[in-house]
């Protein structure tokens, strides 16, 4: 076996400007099986993908974008070119590949045919830029082993995808996650590896582009329940709870009952600083520093506010029967 011809690539972006670039530039050396998927962008990303010679394939404008339904394009497209690819590799347009990686996994998925997923480590690329880029550093370093989810970026078996049907093209969000119960419900496994996989650039410097995304996250989980909250899976089940109890429930009760209580149930709101503790203690033991901890904790706290209206903005569409348009969080590049 080859890993050009047996693996593929499919990337997706839109309005990713010179960082789609340099995935594509992260990528040639590697593989001549590429599919570039546009999402209705208006600078010059097409451009770039047909000046390197990448396949391009423009989603249809009058269906709602989602990542979902630009990763099956291009899978569909890819094995129009080549029927017979038999691994994917599906990478964001805001992240760049690194040179050993699609080896790596290709190596992987060859030695173990029980898995159908492997993905390994994502980095943020300049961490150093804001606390919300290195935020996202921090939330990319997930444990190693065979895992329930893998994220945007993943080195995927083209029989498992065919055997589910691919991604669920009507996710706005938590679409990757979503995918890995159906083919663990197939029992096929996920496996996260130890090593670099991709360097992402989050684009993200200032707190509303931090509240969109987490906004974003509180949709994802809401719909994820929504579609498999049922046991045994009980799919982000927990967490969406979680986002009702410390978003609403809490913060409603010690209020509403303030006037009833002589300011007494004002001090469930201590709970918020208990849920802050242990979140830095969890992290210390992680091995960050305190001060990376606290503010770790501090944004995994004030998030489940923007989290909750992710939930609500779910559940109301969902009351309404529409259906959400992308939340984007990234600045369009110039």
């Amino acid at each position: 076996m080859n890993l050009n011809s047996d693996v593929g690539i499919v990337a997706i972006g839109r309005n990713e400007g010179e960082r789609l670039r340099r995935c594509f530039l992260s990528l040639m050396d590697f593989s001549s099986q590429i599919v570039y998927v546009d999402s209705g962008s208006t600078d010059h990303s097409q451009d770039i993908a047909r000046s390197l010679s990448i396949d391009v394939v423009n989603l249809d404008l009058s269906i709602p974008f989602t990542a979902a339904r630009a990763r099956n394009t291009g899978l569909e497209r890819l094995l129009l070119l080549n029927p017979n690819i038999k691994f994917v590799q599906f990478v964001d347009g805001d992240c760049e590949v690194v040179p050993t990686w699609l080896n790596v996994a290709y190596q992987q998925l060859l030695a173990h045919p029980e898995i159908a997923v492997v993905c390994g480590r994502r980095r943020e690329q300049f961490p150093e830029k804001s606390v919300y880029n290195r935020l996202c550093d921090l939330e990319w370093d997930t444990p190693v082993g065979e895992s329930k989810y893998c994220g945007g970026d993943a080195m995927m078996r083209v029989s498992a995808l065919k055997q589910v049907g691919g991604y669920n093209a009507q996710l706005i969000a938590g679409e990757e996650p979503e995918l890995c119960v159906r083919l663990r419900q197939q029992g096929w496994k996920i496996w996260r590896i130890d090593a670099e996989m991709t360097l992402h650039d989050a684009q993200m410097l200032h707190f509303h582009q931090w509240w969109k995304r987490t906004i974003r996250s509180g949709y994802a989980y809401a719909q994820g329940a929504y579609l498999h909250g049922k046991p045994p899976e009980c799919h982000w089940l927990k967490e969406s709870r979680r986002i009702w109890l410390w978003g609403l429930i809490i913060p409603l009760l010690s209020l509403s009952l303030a006037p009833f209580s002589q300011g007494w149930s004002l001090i469930l709101l201590v709970a918020y600083l208990l849920l802050t503790y242990r979140i830095i203690q969890s992290q210390l033991k992680r091995g960050l520093s305190f001060q990376e901890a606290f503010v770790y904790a501090l944004f995994c706290v004030i998030g489940k506010f923007p989290q909750l209206q992710g939930q609500i903005q779910f559940w109301l569409n969902q009351f309404r029967g529409k259906q959400n348009p992308l939340i984007e969080y990234k600045l369009s590049p110039n």
